[in-house]
């Protein structure tokens, strides 16, 4: 099953961001660094907050790209 990011808007929305398109991984820790590289894109793009899926199942949920 294949491991990709949803982004969201600060209401938790799906949002669609051309800038940086949507990949599909292989593994979670795939997912994971790449969100590592690319979360300043995504918030600068107006993505507020990510949700990482693996096919239908969410592993997590609403996770802020604003840091703490």
């Amino acid at each position: 099953m294949a491991w990709y990011w949803r982004y969201e808007d600060a209401n938790g929305d799906p949002v669609t961001v051309e800038a940086v398109p949507s990949e599909a991984f292989t593994s979670q820790a795939d997912a994971e660094s790449w969100l590592g590289e690319t979360w300043r894109e995504l918030l600068e793009a107006g993505v507020e907050s990510v949700s990482l899926l693996e096919g239908d199942r969410v592993e997590y949920a609403r996770m802020s790209l604003r840091p703490a």
